[in-house]
């Protein structure tokens, strides 16, 4: 019987995981329990970073399992891309909450802005 977790993702049956199979679920809990943790504060803004943080940490998790498992090249650069795409987000993310905490942003352009944390067009 296939188990199907709170994120949608798959569950191996117990005593048949791999390392993999057990290191992501267990990746996948975690994300989940620091998503909801906190709690909603009634500040969409914050409660949408305290939110994503964690599930950009989790995605750096999975990533860098797969770099330890995994052996297809474009999957692991892949991983690669998204190790450092996601990070460089968390750290824009938590600036920006930091601003946020202190109160409405008298100057919402300013450092840290979001936009082109991607490095695309």
């Amino acid at each position: 019987m296939t188990d199907h977790g709170a994120h949608g993702h798959v569950k191996a049956r117990p005593g048949t995981a791999s390392a993999f199979e057990s290191d992501m679920d267990a990746g996948m809990a975690r994300m989940m329990d620091d998503m909801h943790g906190p709690g909603y504060t009634g500040q969409p803004d914050t409660d949408f970073l305290a939110m994503m943080i964690p599930h950009h940490q989790g995605a750096v998790e999975m990533a860098r399992l797969v770099l330890i498992h995994g052996r297809d090249p474009m999957v692991r650069q892949l991983a690669q891309d998204i190790i450092a795409s996601q990070t460089v987000e968390m750290v824009a993310m938590k600036g920006r909450m930091a601003v946020l905490k202190k109160g409405p942003d008298p100057q919402p352009g300013g450092y840290p802005a979001l936009g082109a944390v991607r490095g695309g067009a």
